[in-house]
């Protein structure tokens, strides 16, 4: 098998290859390195590449695999790990930030740490908008993160680097966040599996404030080729820690096991537009036919649901939300020496600083009815979810997003002739990191311009297995693989 052809198999025919020693973690590491070093300067998918330290850790799986230790699940697979909160230790950080363009992690995330028990080696960090504030990936620091189907356009984000490396062949499974679609929208752009398990499967023990990650509910997720491979990642990460209060207990739950199970006899709710998002039609055309598509394997029925407020209000909250995480982050920062409103403002995002100091000025009571406005859509989505075991939307409205050429990208004003906000309004996906559902982002299909659509399967809290057991069905019966480009 020639180097360029391990870069098309998945994590999990990777790591069963390396098992029975087919293939070896050395000669998989430096095709994925060889792939980062010739379309990075394309892509743009990765802010920092780890040469030295994946080799050396090639060598040992290596070694572990000749002296017949235990392998973990993923061992010698490459992986990208996003560069935000997601941390390794003595690796530089930048959180997609100018001003932080030189800070180096103290420490390592637990979940990064359990990708690393399980085999996985880590060839770099990927690129992110600034503190993942927004739906696309650029920054002041290195710019857009190219869609390995148009470089003209945006691989979506916040989690883009991620997603366009496992588009193009960098990677076969990547690492991302989600806490308000950063997870899925860019899987939808880049025709990836993007998934968000139920909020607290994987442990996050984020300090100063151990739950700063509540709201909007910030999830650790999965990014890959294959529904298999997403499944596995996240089996891999997922489990409670005693220093994270909100954490779910360990279960029997075999994740990847559940790729395979059937879906007939499965109730599933289809929202064209979750009641009143619009939506783009050559990306509504796109995901009927996937929706036709599932229909052949579950009982689909479609359904006009509501959020319980226009998405424009819905939209207004998720930004303040999020805004008070930034907050939560910056004033870490200051505690560390680094005044990042007040030194280096010219150096960060206008729309960053505009949210930031907008959640600044809430009191409490505003932060309240704000949660009783969450509280209106866990209901609605609940409502739907006592009747049906799963729903059906669009990803995102929109099939494609043009870079910007001064870091500054941002996604539509408009959608359809109705307005929009720019940097999350254009995506179905936050609505549900106000409830923590698990939610997979799949593949739909191609629009005729060639830009990928994704699919947005929603399933009850702590139905995992169901939500993926879903998305691989329709893998199977309406194939992706063959829609990549040939870069």
């Amino acid at each position: 098998m020639g180097v360029n052809d391990l870069t098309l198999l998945s994590a999990t025919e990777a790591a069963r290859r390396i098992r029975i020693r087919q293939i070896s973690p050395v000669e998989l590491v430096e095709a994925s390195l060889d792939r980062i070093d010739s379309r990075n300067g394309k892509i743009n998918a990765f802010i920092t590449v780890l040469h030295e330290s994946a080799r050396e850790a090639a060598i040992e799986a290596e070694r572990a695999v000749v002296e017949n230790r235990p392998l973990g699940p993923l061992h010698g697979v490459p992986v990208a790990v996003k560069d935000l909160f997601d941390l390794k230790e003595g690796v530089r950080n930048t959180f997609g930030s100018l001003p932080l363009a030189d800070f180096v992690a103290k420490s390592t995330s637990v979940h990064i740490e359990r990708l690393e028990r399980a085999g996985a080696i880590i060839v770099g960090k990927t690129n992110t908008p600034e503190f993942g504030h927004k739906g696309v990936t650029d920054n002041l620091l290195v710019g857009p993160t190219r869609n390995p189907f148009d470089l003209t356009k945006n691989a979506g984000g916040s989690s883009g680097g991620s997603a366009a490396a496992t588009a193009d062949h960098m990677v076969s499974i990547a690492q991302g966040t989600d806490g308000g679609g950063s997870v899925r929208i860019p899987a939808a752009l880049c025709n990836v599996v993007g998934f968000k398990p139920t909020f607290g499967r994987i442990a996050d023990p984020v300090r100063p404030n151990a739950l700063a990650a509540l709201s909007p509910f910030q999830h650790i997720g999965s990014i890959a080729r294959t529904v298999e491979d997403a499944a596995l990642l996240f089996s891999v990460m997922v489990g409670p820690h005693p220093r994270d209060p909100v954490s779910l207990p360990a279960t029997a739950d075999d994740f990847v096991a559940a790729v395979r199970s059937p879906v007939d006899g499965l109730r599933i709710a289809f929202s064209a537009n979750w009641g009143d998002f619009p939506v783009d039609p050559g990306v509504s055309t796109v995901v009927s036919e996937a929706v036709a598509a599932l229909s052949g394997l579950a009982d689909v029925e479609c359904v006009d649901i509501r959020l319980g407020s226009p998405y424009e209000e819905l939209t207004a909250v998720w930004l303040r939300m999020s805004g008070l995480v930034c907050v939560d982050v910056f004033e870490s920062f200051e505690r560390l020496g680094i005044n990042l409103l007040r030194d280096h403002r010219a150096s960060i995002s206008p729309e960053l600083v505009e949210v930031v100091e907008q959640a600044g000025r809430m009191s409490l009571a505003d932060v309240r009815r704000d949660q009783a406005i969450r509280t209106g859509v866990l209901d609605s989505i609940q409502d739907v979810l006592d009747r049906f075991d799963l729903i059906v939307t669009p990803t995102v409205a929109v099939a494609r997003v043009p870079n910007a050429a001064d870091g500054h990208t941002l996604g539509p004003t408009a959608v359809n002739g109705q307005p929009v906000n720019s940097l999350i309004g254009w995506c179905l996906t936050y609505p549900l990191n106000f409830t923590g559902h698990p939610a997979i982002s799949v593949p739909a299909g191609l629009t005729p311009e060639g830009f990928p659509v994704g699919l947005q399967i929603v399933g009850r809290r702590f139905a995992d297995g169901q939500v993926l057991a879903a998305a691989a069905a329709l893998e199977r019966v309406r194939p992706w693989a063959q829609h990549y480009p040939n870069g």
